[in-house]
């Protein structure tokens, strides 16, 4: 902050008043005028931040982004990324995309809240006109949030949610999209779990249809995505696919299934997971799951038969 210019630093104070007055369309003004000084503001829990404005459109939030659900399918299959940090992760996870998804895959980047990762994703996105779409918002939003704002801004015919921490070695996405060639089949993905222990816990599954799909690598036909929304109570990842699969299936949108055989690609260290401190993620993803056997213990109905 000590960098910015005696006027930029006047305005991020006024800026700051007016936010502890609740005066937010001051607010939103001087983060206006701040911008076309050449600076970005960011909020911070000891009071802000200024930092060079950054040579790509930054959008307030997530609810900025398009919203193109009344669009025809554009394209056949976008994969999209929450970028929440980890540049290097980033790089390893989207160059491998590069060299082995089909050439009409295109994959976007959202850098969800300021973070170390954005010169990245505007860098890839710069080597890869056509193949990569970035986009950033200032304020980060909670994982449902902001994965159905990614849903909402997709006309590709399937979107593939995509964790940074699953890494392609050869063209994994090819054998999940020809799953969905089934309009039968809803969802496809990398790996499925089944519940059981009276609904308490969930057990790996093999291939064929599941009863749930995990969101490393989660490919959705975005007919049935337009139905289903991505439950809206989940702010954290965890358990959240889970609850979204049973949605899913409830809603007769058709069936999730895992392609057979072993799909070229690895898990690197899951930072969404490790990286959380654990009181959170803890709470955030019991929530969730509390909330996913309030609405499904029992119903088995939803079950598939014992293998």
């Amino acid at each position: 902050m000590s960098d910015a210019p005696p006027d930029v630093v006047a305005l991020a104070e006024q800026r700051a008043a007016a936010r502890t007055a609740k005066d937010f369309g001051a607010s939103d003004r001087l983060r206006d005028e701040i911008a076309a000084a050449g600076w970005v503001v960011r909020d911070e829990a000891a009071g802000y931040a200024l930092a060079p404005r950054p040579p790509y459109a930054v959008l307030p939030s997530v609810a900025d982004l398009p919203d193109r659900r009344a669009e025809p399918d554009g394209r056949r299959c976008t994969v999209a990324l929450l970028v929440e940090g980890w540049p290097e992760d980033v790089r390893t996870c989207v160059e491998a995309l590069m060299r082995h998804a089909p050439p009409d895959v295109v994959v976007v980047l959202l850098e969800n809240g300021g973070t170390a990762a954005g010169a990245v994703v505007h860098e890839l996105a710069q080597a890869h006109p056509g193949r990569i779409e970035e986009l950033h918002v200032e304020r980060a939003a909670g994982w449902s949030a902001a994965r159905q704002a990614l849903l909402d801004a997709d006309a590709a015919r399937v979107h593939v949610l995509m964790d940074p921490s699953t890494v392609l070695e050869g063209d994994a996405l090819t054998p999940v999209l020809q799953c969905l060639d089934d309009p039968a089949v809803a969802a496809a993905g990398w790996r499925g779990v089944r519940v059981q222990d009276g609904w308490r816990d969930f057990a790996e599954a093999g291939a064929g249809e599941v009863e749930a799909l995990l969101g490393y690598l989660f490919a959705v036909r975005r007919s049935a995505a337009r139905q289903v929304p991505v439950p809206a109570k989940a702010r954290f990842y965890r358990n959240a696919d889970m609850e979204w699969s049973f949605l899913l299936r409830d809603a007769g949108v058709g069936r999730l299934v895992v392609p057979e055989g072993e799909l070229p690609l690895r898990q690197d260290r899951h930072r969404g997971y490790h990286e959380t401190a654990p009181e959170v993620r803890d709470r955030e993803s019991k929530k969730t799951y509390d909330r996913f056997l309030q609405r499904f213990r029992g119903r088995e109905d939803l079950r598939l038969p014992a293998p």
